[in-house]
């Protein structure tokens, strides 16, 4: 080796003297993918996409501002393709339920729930139905019902983890069990006489209530599950922290006071927003693996 040409000393100086920059420069695109140059957010379509569509809007100019870069809105077909995007770096920020937010941490191992709204630390499902002649769930016993989307957690898991606790197995119970994909569906379905009860989540009956969307001289609500954690907005977890804490920080800086931020708020059914954790969807978890939805 130590006879080499000059020619080949040459070549290897150059490349011990480029080493240090290969190393900068790979450090550097490794922090670019950790801080995107646009930030990338989708939703579970937990409703219509033009709904989900319009709700974000005026969220995603907010947004823009406060972190001064692009913002881009990345809608899904169904619910595990959120989880899947995250998984896959494609998208950055999700408005995720707790069930969908529990899949996602299994699945990335360190995705990060970054807030949620007041009412998720106690959010209700109700169960509804046009039949005049129920008046409570177990005289739905061989009658047909919808719930939302299988990954729902207020539109299937945890209806379905209540009613198994009073001895209610759906599929053996109901005589015909179908998944209408999303909340307003559900209320339509069950309106239109296609399924004889369901089950939506609290907000989304109240604001399709407010707008006029149900007629409620057709159908009511049946029962109200006991309160659980549910919604919550979440980062991937290789974001880059400083994205994070700002993406945070601009959540929590949306104030009722404020004309323009209530708008915004009012789009979102919240008061504000408040910091969560993962270890307030535990139970989630725990009520998915009991009724066999997570293996």
């Amino acid at each position: 080796m130590l006879n080499r040409a000059p020619q080949q000393w040459a070549k290897v100086l150059v490349a011990l003297c480029l080493l240090p920059l290969t190393l900068l420069f790979g450090a550097t695109a490794s922090a670019d993918e950790s801080s995107p140059k646009v930030l990338r957010v989708s939703a579970i379509p937990d409703e219509a996409p033009t709904e989900l569509l319009r709700k974000f809007k005026p969220l995603g100019s907010y947004l823009e501002q406060q972190l001064g870069m692009p913002v881009k809105f990345i809608p899904v077909t169904d619910y595990a393709a959120v989880v899947e995007s995250l998984a896959a770096d494609r998208v950055d920020l999700a408005w995720l339920g707790g069930f969908t937010f529990v899949q996602a941490r299994l699945k990335t191992g360190n995705a990060i729930p970054l807030v949620q709204r007041e009412q998720d630390r106690r959010f209700t499902s109700k169960f509804i139905t046009a039949d005049p002649g129920v008046e409570k769930l177990q005289d739905l016993k061989g009658k047909s019902f919808v719930f939302g989307s299988i990954s729902s957690t207020s539109g299937s898991l945890m209806p379905r983890y209540f009613m198994a606790k009073d001895g209610i197995e759906p599929e053996t119970f109901f005589g015909r069990v179908a998944y209408s994909g999303a909340h307003d569906a559900t209320a339509a379905w069950v309106q239109a006489g296609k399924a004889d009860a369901g089950v939506l989540n609290a907000s989304v009956w109240d604001k399709l209530v407010a707008s006029g969307k149900v007629d409620t001289d057709k159908v009511r609500v049946l029962a109200t599950t006991p309160p659980y954690f549910d919604y919550n907005w979440t980062v991937r977890g290789d974001l880059s922290p400083a994205l994070t804490k700002k993406i945070k920080a601009a959540f929590l800086a949306l104030d009722p006071a404020n004309p323009e931020h209530k708008a915004i708020l009012d789009l979102q059914a919240a008061e504000r927003f408040i910091e969560t954790a993962p270890e307030n969807y535990q139970s989630i978890e725990d009520a998915a693996r009991s009724v066999g939805l997570l293996k």
